[in-house]
């Protein structure tokens, strides 16, 4: 008999550090892969031809970021939960995925049409989304006490986020770096000096900054690519066939029977339509209150270094102040990050040091309640359980991409520039609204059904 490969050692088999390491990579990458183009995509898709830019319209804009994203959110539940749960290994599926997805990432980088990005972007969408599922669930299926470890793994997609823009910034958008002739080759460049704003190295921008940022979805693709491969090296997560119920699916929308589920997925929805509108809106935003196109990227990332502090905490959080409360202070968050951002009379700094609030918004919210997800669901579906949850995440910007043309549109005069304010304090009193609905109805079951922890 041959040795078992190391890749389907059980988790029993696997010391608990190295495990930690090896989801941590795993969660790094994951999110290093989207972090490149996130940040960029609004100012590249807006910017005028002449420009280097699309030179879309904000409702193709909305459309693009919204519906791309929504249809492969929806496709989820069927693409990955059913068949991670019932048919294949969750790390080869996610490595399949991703060799998909990185393909399509590279040729929509070459398009020029709106209906080619639309299409391009939806398949890459339908095969790149699930994956986010998935490796929730393949770190979940490998601890012992969830609560306690996924945050310590989860921080570290946050950090590959931050490591992701950051270089493609200083190395592609900058003029920061330049050939030499001499020991040590490759030196900083003239223009460039310290400051204690980030990026910390500032220069001169490349004078083709706008067309410069597509590059970001190729080197996302590159990303994808050794993604896939590091997924073959994980611990195998089979599939289980002699589940009681056929299709995990199904069972898992049994969960909308529990009231905190439903109060969860009803203010989730809410809060899902207004979440990715930041990403739709806030980069331009930044660049017409005067921020260099560069920085935008590397400005954004304050989110994701307020994130990793709280995420961190976030287990202590949940088990001293319990779900409720964290979730509440996630929509929270929400509210003033929004309020901040629409208050364009406040100086910049005050303004870019507002986006903190958004790692208060991913950690208190979207982590804690996919942590929620995971002890509401017994053990043979919870794959499915995250990937339905996902649903929330495919709805709520299709909402979110016509939202933003409507308010588009209804904020910005004949021949005029978008009000941002306007924009900004509608986003949030929709935030305001799934707050109020999670403060005054949500409850935590788990205390009742509780499911068994893995070994």
């Amino acid at each position: 008999m041959t040795a078992e490969p190391a890749s389907s050692l059980p988790v029993s088999a696997v010391p608990p550090r190295a495990l930690t390491l090896r989801l941590s990579v795993m969660m790094f990458l994951q999110w290093a892969m989207f972090g490149l183009w996130a940040p960029l995509a609004s100012i590249f898709i807006l910017a005028k031809v002449k420009d280097g830019g699309l030179g879309f319209d904000q409702y193709q804009l909305g459309w693009l970021l919204g519906i791309s994203g929504s249809i492969g959110a929806l496709a989820a539940p069927f693409v990955a939960g059913q068949i991670a749960d019932r048919y294949f290994s969750t790390e080869r599926l996610m490595a399949g995925l991703l060799i998909v997805g990185g393909v399509l990432w590279w040729i929509t980088s070459e398009q020029t049409a709106y209906g080619a990005w639309l299409g391009l972007s939806i398949a890459a969408s339908l095969a790149l989304a699930p994956t986010m599922a998935l490796s929730n669930s393949l770190a979940f299926a490998h601890m012992s006490n969830p609560t306690r470890q996924f945050p310590v793994v989860r921080v570290w997609g946050t950090i590959g986020w931050i490591v992701a823009m950051w270089i493609f910034a200083w190395v592609w958008l900058r003029q920061t770096f330049v050939l030499s002739g001499d020991f040590p080759f490759v030196v900083l460049h003239e223009s460039v000096e310290l400051t204690w704003k980030p990026m910390f190295l500032m220069g001169r921008e490349h004078k083709d900054v706008v067309a410069r940022m597509v590059e970001a979805l190729k080197a996302g693709a590159i990303v994808a690519f050794v993604y896939a491969a590091y997924c073959l090296t994980l611990p195998n997560t089979s599939p289980k066939r002699d589940a009681a119920e056929k299709l995990a699916f199904w069972k898992a929308f049994h969960l909308f029977r529990r009231r905190s589920f439903l109060v969860l997925t009803v203010a989730a929805l809410l809060i899902a339509c207004i979440h990715n509108i930041f990403f739709m809106q806030t980069s331009n935003h930044l660049q017409l209150l005067g921020m260099a196109k560069a920085d935008v990227g590397p400005a954004m990332t304050i989110g994701q270094v307020t994130e990793i502090v709280v995420i961190v905490f976030l287990g202590w959080l949940l088990k001293r102040l319990g779900m409720r409360t964290v979730l509440t202070i996630g929509g929270v968050a929400y509210i003033l990050r929004f309020l901040f951002l629409g208050s364009t009379w406040l100086p910049l700094w005050v303004i870019v040091v507002s986006l903190g609030f958004h790692g208060i918004c991913f950690a208190c919210y979207y982590a804690a309640a996919f942590i929620y997800v995971d002890r509401l669901a017994d053990e043979d579906i919870r794959h499915t359980a995250q990937t339905l949850f996902g649903i929330l995440i495919g709805i709520g910007p299709v909402i979110g991409g016509w939202l933003n043309g409507f308010l588009a549109g209804l904020c910005t005069p004949a021949g005029g520039k978008l009000d941002y304010t306007g924009y900004w304090y509608t986003i949030a009193a929709i935030g305001l609204v799934a707050t109020v609905v999670l403060a005054a109805m949500f409850r935590d079951e788990t205390g009742k059904h509780q499911p068994a922890e893995m070994s």
